[in-house]
């Protein structure tokens, strides 16, 4: 994750996420506390202005803030008609999210043309 000014931020959301994930697998029923944990993650994205890393934003419903968990929280279908995709759907409010399951899809988060080099922010930063 992010190194220097937003460390301490990236160690809290973290920590809440670890801390939800915990309390789903221990007591499923606690959904008002797992609520809270994801939706003070979302809350501290917002107001500190950074991205959620995207293995975490996926696993967190959009609606309800809950942890997403197949079997316990959402169910998971796999779509193959036209184009292949899955679909998860949250149990709690009955949020779906669907995502493209290509064998060489690469989120643009993880390509190499959207990471920003030093040079490139040196040159922008003096002009």
């Amino acid at each position: 994750m992010g190194k220097g000014k937003g460390k301490d931020i990236y160690q809290r959301v973290n920590f809440l996420y670890q801390a939800a994930y915990t309390v789903l697998a221990t007591t499923p029923a606690n959904f008002n506390l797992i609520r809270y944990y994801g939706r003070t993650i979302k809350m501290i994205c917002q107001k500190s202005q950074i991205k959620l890393d995207p293995d975490i934003k996926r696993t967190i419903c959009k609606k309800c803030y809950i942890i997403l968990y197949p079997g316990i929280t959402s169910t998971f279908r796999l779509k193959s008609k036209r184009s292949k995709h899955s679909i998860i759907k949250c149990l709690t409010c009955g949020t779906i999210k669907r995502f493209l399951n290509k064998a060489d899809y690469e989120l643009w988060y993880n390509r190499p043309e959207a990471q920003v080099s030093v040079e490139y922010l040196g040159n922008h930063i003096e002009k």
